[in-house]
């Protein structure tokens, strides 16, 4: 009976031991949680410097528009130091994801695709896609573009809504692609195309420059909202950008800027 309950009480205390080693220190601190991003002390914005009136260059070759006004704004109320910076808009988000620029500004329409990979505001403004055609054009509708070549810019939400809109788009002679909108409205006006889809925003600035030249159709390709683009990690100056953006909209200064541009209240509100 002895020798049992002596190798009985070795047994159980080699058990015990072993169970000891893998028990963690009840005195261990839990890990620190990472401190929030900060806020931007300083906001590069990228933008296509030839997309009027959203951002463009004047006669003195300074950068003006709606875009440039509400951002120079946003970063006064801010206190965030604001720089522009001209990019290639086809290359926007490579531009954004590479940290060469902090934002994208400039009428960027926020779509279920792009939300993958930027992080957007809330939206201030709604747009269209319009069509817009010569004056005295046969086209009067979107069953009319049927074999006709069609204009857009390149890596531009009217792309993105011809892609949509495949059963019709199939159907053109030709899509041809501009760098800008504006090379796209001079092969209109030169009769190198018979239609152009447009951000009505920016398509309505040109025909307003030249109103006999120009028809815009009563039918267009979807409504859409713009937004101020970020990179993923960087909410906090996002959520400071929509706060600030939420109180010029409050206070009228966004519709302030809307007039002087559009010369309606075009703010999403």
């Amino acid at each position: 009976m002895k020798k049992r309950t002596l190798l009985a009480s070795v047994a159980l205390t080699a058990i015990l031991a072993a169970c000891g080693k893998n028990e963690p220190a009840s005195n261990t601190a839990a890990a620190p949680a990472p401190a929030p991003a900060a806020v931007a002390a300083k906001l590069v914005v990228g933008l296509d410097d030839n997309f009027p009136p959203m951002g463009f260059r004047d006669e003195k070759n300074e950068l003006v528009g709606f875009d440039i006004d509400m951002a120079r704004e946003v970063a006064k109320r801010a206190n965030i130091e604001v720089q522009f910076k001209p990019i290639d808009w086809n290359a926007k988000e490579a531009e954004l994801l590479g940290k060469r620029v902090d934002a994208l500004w400039n009428g960027l329409t926020i779509l279920e695709e792009r939300k993958e990979k930027i992080l957007f505001s809330d939206p201030y403004m709604v747009n269209k896609q319009i069509i817009i055609v010569k004056a005295g054009s046969p086209i009067k509708g979107k069953a009319d573009m049927v074999g006709k070549i069609v204009g857009a810019q390149e890596g531009s939400s009217a792309v993105t809504a011809l892609t949509k809109d495949k059963e019709l788009s199939d159907k053109f002679k030709e899509t041809k692609l501009f760098g800008d909108n504006i090379a796209a409205m001079m092969d209109l006006e030169a009769g190198r195309l018979d239609v152009v889809v447009v951000d009505e925003v920016v398509g309505r600035y040109y025909v307003n420059k030249k109103p006999d030249n120009y028809v815009v159709l009563a039918e267009d390709f979807g409504t859409e909202d713009y937004g101020v683009g970020f990179r993923k990690d960087d909410e906090a100056t996002r959520n400071k950008v929509n706060d600030v953006l939420t109180e010029m909209k409050k206070d009228g200064k966004a519709a302030e800027i809307a007039q002087k541009w559009f010369g309606a209240d075009v703010i999403k509100h």
